[in-house]
């Protein structure tokens, strides 16, 4: 690794700073060394014209498989597609085989990432022993060894006390707690309850499954007192999540929520013919949905967006839509995507963008990372915001292709991902 690395003339967006304008990136020996006006002789220069310069992308909701499911994909392989999609930063989520429940299983992920060396590779732990939602989990001995948070995911705590136990104890760690909002007593489905899966004759999943765990949640929050715990919703898809999530942010509860880029682009009308890629849970929702998220975003009530990057074999998407598993691979297009559908919108502006995807989540998980501060790791992420290319599903690195967005034009590519001052991606070198 070079001890000096210049980016110049780029854009530089650093929301946690508020910066944006045409400024020089130094890193000296992996750290950020200065941002701004840079004259120094150094021998790695990068010429970032017309190019964004942002602090290292982070994706706080992944799925890498391993342990357990190491065909779908691995930590390597999920490595190398993060960084090619711009992600200096991800969070692996722990519905593994078996799950991550104990310090071991957490040292083990962290380890993979090492010997990948490609991004960061964080990872939080389950809530509950085998994620089946009755027994705590080793949660401290998890904290102790890097974990950053305690989810679930895939399902949702349904016994509230259980809920408030978990609360209790993450605020002794000071981590957070995320929670796969759904209340299976509603039933469980495979797409949106509504006209369309009564006419497609599927299982639909209640709108009111995600709000009512939420809302119940956020009384739990409310029951231990502002400031007391960190609570973090996933995936929210829903305009009465929005909603409550407004409510409870003006209450001034430690609340917070993330959104995927296909419940910002796609609606239940897209399983119309039972094409399993757009298979999700939380599902596919309504136009008014996509409205309501798109409203909160605008308004600053979500605080990170993230891909739920969710890799699965061919021959288990090409089962009927009953049977297939649930999730997008989409890694390495996310950023598009949510240029897409924020930016050509008008939702948001590049400053507002960048944050969610690096200050935002980074406060949420609590580490030191989204940011170019002086004597910050040298996470660098370059992206050419006008440039235009088309979603391949066979380019990707990851060893997963159940993606809907094949043969998308899309814009906003990355060029270059820097991690800890080395150039780990770099497009010219594909």
């Amino acid at each position: 690794m070079n001890s000096e690395l210049l980016i110049k003339n780029g854009r530089v967006i650093d929301p946690a700073n508020g910066i944006d304008g045409k400024l020089d990136v130094l890193i000296e020996d992996g750290l950020v060394s200065a941002v701004g006006r840079v004259q120094k002789e150094v021998e790695t220069v990068i010429d970032a014209e017309g190019k964004i310069v942002a602090p290292g992308l982070i994706d706080m909701h992944v799925h890498f498989r391993e342990p357990g499911d190491e065909e779908e994909e691995t930590i390597s392989t999920g490595s190398a597609a993060a960084v090619k999609g711009g992600f200096t930063s991800v969070v692996c989520m722990p519905n593994t085989r078996p799950p991550i429940e104990s310090e071991t299983d957490v040292e083990y992920v962290h380890r993979k990432a090492r010997q990948a060396r490609k991004t960061h590779v964080y990872t939080m732990g389950a809530i509950t022993k085998g994620r089946e939602g009755v027994e705590l989990a080793e949660m401290g001995f998890m904290s102790e060894a890097g974990a950053v948070g305690f989810t679930d995911d895939g399902r949702g705590v349904q016994n509230p006390d259980v809920m408030l136990r978990a609360l209790k104890y993450a605020s002794m760690f000071d981590v957070v707690v995320a929670q796969h909002c759904e209340d299976t007593g509603y039933g469980e489905g495979v797409m949106n309850s509504g006209y369309s899966s009564s006419i497609l004759g599927l299982g639909g999943i209640d709108y009111l499954a995600e709000e009512s765990m939420l809302w119940r949640d956020i009384q739990l929050v409310k029951k231990l007192g502002r400031g007391c715990v960190r609570y973090h919703a996933q995936h929210i898809s829903t305009a009465g999540s929005a909603a409550l999530i407004r409510k409870a942010k003006k209450e001034g509860l430690s609340v917070t929520c993330e959104v995927t880029g296909h419940h910002l682009l796609f609606t239940e009308e897209q399983c119309m013919d039972y094409d399993t890629n757009y298979k999700v849970n939380p599902p596919l929702r309504r136009q008014a949905d996509i409205e309501a998220l798109k409203a909160a975003i605008s308004e600053g009530l979500v605080d990170a967006l993230v891909s739920d990057h969710a890799p699965h074999l061919k021959s288990e998407k090409e089962l009927e839509f009953l049977t297939a598993p649930f999730g997008i691979a989409s890694l390495e297009c996310a950023f598009s995507l949510y240029v897409k559908a924020l930016i050509d919108e008008g939702v948001l502006d590049w400053s507002g963008l960048i944050r969610l995807l690096t200050c935002g989540p980074a406060g949420v998980i609590g580490v030191d990372k989204g940011t170019l501060s002086k004597g910050r790791q040298g996470d660098v992420t370059i992206i050419d915001p006008d440039a235009e290319y088309e979603i391949d599903v066979n380019t990707f690195r990851s060893k997963s292709r159940n993606c809907p967005y094949h043969g998308w034009k899309v814009k906003g590519r990355v060029e270059k991902t820097i991690v800890g001052g080395e150039v780990r991606y770099s497009r010219g070198d594909e």
